[in-house]
């Protein structure tokens, strides 16, 4: 399906919070082919993606992955290309993540650290690895993952919450994602952080620290989100940690 005329996009997460905006945002475009990569295609809220609205010519593929399995992202990627004709990868947003319990270091339990990092880095590295191959066969492709200011080093004094447990394993993806970028001269790669997006994960973590609710509509975070990827090129994006509003986040 993926041509000159045709944009092919993989969102992984995509049947809720900020990847069923990024769905329902390019599904609404002309000449795309949206694929949603979802936990359960048979949940309520993965059918539900069907009944959104599709521009001309575009069309909606739901596809099982699992950010735990090493298995799903392979037979997802044979899937599209034995059942669905897909050939190549435009753009791949590796959107599907956790963040559950928020502890200072010296209250970290190992199987909740682990767990964060099964899902968080773990699950980018299965993804990769699968979809590199097509995405080696688009003309300008691109490859996202979602970042945090949580994650920052440098900036740690002035963002300095207690999630380790999540912080740690979104700095493990930053440096994945910009080492990806180094070993790929072909590939548009980088971590973009939505900001702190009034999802049902934002929310929660808000309600953790006391607030009604976190900082950012999801509408525009992901209009933001967007036009960062729509712009984005090697020369002036790739290997950068970027900000919804087009800004450059700090290591």
């Amino acid at each position: 399906m993926s041509s000159s005329s045709t944009t092919t996009i993989l969102i992984t997460g995509g049947n809720r919070g900020l990847g069923k905006g990024l769905v329902e945002k390019y599904l609404a475009r002309p000449k795309h082919t949206i694929i949603a990569a979802v936990r359960n295609p048979d949940n309520a809220t993965s059918k539900a993606l069907f009944t959104l609205p599709r521009g001309e010519e575009s069309s909606l593929i739901v596809v099982k992955i699992d950010s735990f399995s090493a298995a799903d992202p392979v037979a997802a990627v044979k899937e599209l290309e034995s059942t669905h004709g897909i050939n190549a990868l435009d753009v791949v947003v590796a959107n599907a993540g956790i963040s559950k319990v928020f502890p200072q270091v010296h209250e970290i339990q190992i199987a909740d650290f682990q767990e964060h990092f099964n899902v968080n880095v773990h699950g980018i590295i299965y993804l990769f690895q699968a979809v590199r191959p097509l995405l080696n066969k688009a003309n300008a492709p691109k490859f996202i993952t979602l970042g945090t200011s949580a994650a920052s080093i440098s900036d740690m004094e002035r963002r300095n919450f207690p999630n380790s447990n999540y912080g740690t394993s979104k700095a493990a993806v930053n440096y994945l994602t910009r080492k990806i970028h180094f070993e790929n001269p072909n590939l548009t790669a980088f971590p973009l952080d939505p900001g702190w997006a009034q999802t049902e994960m934002g929310n929660g973590n808000a309600w953790l620290f006391g607030l009604e609710k976190a900082h950012v509509p999801v509408v525009d975070s992901v209009n933001g989100m967007v036009k960062v990827i729509d712009s984005a090129t090697r020369e002036e994006t790739s290997g950068k940690f970027m900000f919804y509003d087009g800004s450059i986040q700090a290591w």
